[in-house]
């Protein structure tokens, strides 16, 4: 289990944060020093660090929503919080060993300081009480900015527009505009103000086809807000050829800890109830099937890439999924995780339609990311087809985004141009 092994790393993360941040309270204020403050600050970090842990135990329940949410936050301002007082406590150590090792050095051997060059007066100042202060200011105020305009920037859904060229006829339509999806994560963190918000920009874009492309739950089908509600927004959603949605890791029945999920001896599937919601909701679910649309395209939907759900142990090859249709009319794909590209792109897919990366959701993990993915958010050409990655809809773990965007993909598809495939412009609206 992750989640455990990593648990001493969390705790003396926290402590290391926790130190710091009480540090800098009795810099500024000496009294918090005293016992009977000091404890009762202790208490109340503690609880929020342990956050995570309550609600992982405790079972569905408002208290544990709330918990969760709390949870959620936290371990954003977490991270803003270690990359922050890091950065600051190593240009401080920087700054100390280059004006004070020399002086350090002879009060150690004995000799005299006299002779040594007089420290800059700002340096002097930095490393002051009052300069200590300026500098703890100075840290919580990036903490916070960078943790609300996380938590903003993560509750606004924005459209990405693309336009694409297939060199394919598909009879009756010369263009096509697909709304894709992606991660809804719907649970603790996205609820029913989410889903409302992204209906409502689906329908504004008049859409011919919806396409979900996983991660429409958050593994824990109880920590919907409200099923019934939620089904009838998603239900809501028009479009000429109607919806559809393949399924990601996260669309499994499963307990998840900090972002960890534990091992099971029992299959990795979807809770049946998450079947039924998307029924409910007018949703067709494609596991591992395609379908034939006005007898002008093809839209199939892969199971994921890592956990390909109840009934399918290997997942068909690029060259399976295409066999029995028709090479002359377009192929679209659904696929949760954006893998195999290559290998699509060989067996004639024309589109790949993928989510799951969130374009790292949140910095630093917007840039760490880039390395692990070809196509980490966004578009790319492979041979002739054309492949898609939204950073998605929701988030997954801390409630925030930043230097990524929430949004859902407008795409707009020219069939028959002889171009051999090509890419319009893209801009994101809204």
């Amino acid at each position: 289990m992750i989640a455990v092994c990593l648990s001493p790393l969390y705790l003396l993360l926290c402590a290391y944060v926790f130190y710091r941040l009480q540090t800098w309270l009795e810099r500024c204020l000496p009294y918090l020093a005293r016992k009977r403050i000091r404890i009762p600050i202790c208490v109340f970090y503690l609880c929020v660090a342990f956050s995570i842990l309550a609600a992982f135990l405790l079972e569905p329940s408002p208290a544990k929503r709330l918990l969760k949410q709390l949870s959620n936050t936290w371990l954003g301002v977490l991270l803003y919080a270690l990359l922050v007082i890091a950065a600051a406590d190593l240009i401080r150590l920087a700054l100390k060993r280059l004006f004070f090792r020399e002086e350090s050095r002879r009060k150690l051997s004995g000799k005299s300081c006299r002779r040594l060059p007089a420290k800059p007066r700002w340096i002097e100042l930095l490393f002051s009480r009052g300069g200590h202060a300026a500098i703890g200011a100075v840290c919580i105020l990036c903490i916070c900015v960078c943790s609300l305009a996380g938590i903003v920037s993560a509750d606004r859904i924005r459209v990405t527009e693309y336009e694409l060229y297939v060199d394919k006829e598909a009879p009756g339509i010369e263009e096509l505009k697909i709304v894709l999806v992606a991660d809804l994560h719907l649970g603790y963190s996205i609820g029913i103000r989410h889903m409302e918000q992204m209906v409502s920009l689906i329908n504004e874009e008049d859409a011919d086809l919806v396409v979900m492309a996983g991660d429409i739950f958050d593994n824990e089908y109880e920590a919907l807000e409200d099923p019934e509600a939620l089904a009838e927004i998603l239900g809501g959603i028009r479009s000429r050829y109607g919806v559809y949605a393949c399924y990601g890791n996260h669309d499994i029945k499963e307990k998840v800890l900090a972002g960890f999920t534990f091992a099971s001896a029992g299959e990795k599937a979807s809770d049946p109830r998450m079947d039924a919601f998307l029924e409910e909701a007018g949703i067709r679910l494609l596991r591992e099937e395609g379908v034939l649309i006005e007898d002008a395209f093809y839209l199939y939907g892969r199971p994921d890439y890592g956990r390909p759900g109840r009934g399918i142990r290997v997942r068909k090859t690029p060259e399976q999924v295409v066999a029995g249709m028709d090479p002359s009319k377009p192929i679209i794909v659904m696929d949760h995780q954006p893998r195999e590209l290559a290998e699509l792109a060989e067996a004639g897919v024309d589109i790949d339609l993928c989510g799951h990366t969130h374009d790292g959701q949140t910095f630093p993990g917007n840039l760490t990311a880039r390395f692990f993915w070809e196509n980490i958010c966004g578009y790319l050409r492979k041979g002739d087809m054309h492949n898609i990655v939204t950073s998605g809809v929701g988030v997954f773990g801390p409630d925030m985004r930043l230097g990524t965007r929430s949004e859902i993909c407008a795409i707009t598809v020219r069939f028959g141009q002889g171009s051999g495939g090509g890419i319009g412009g893209t801009q994101p609206r809204h």
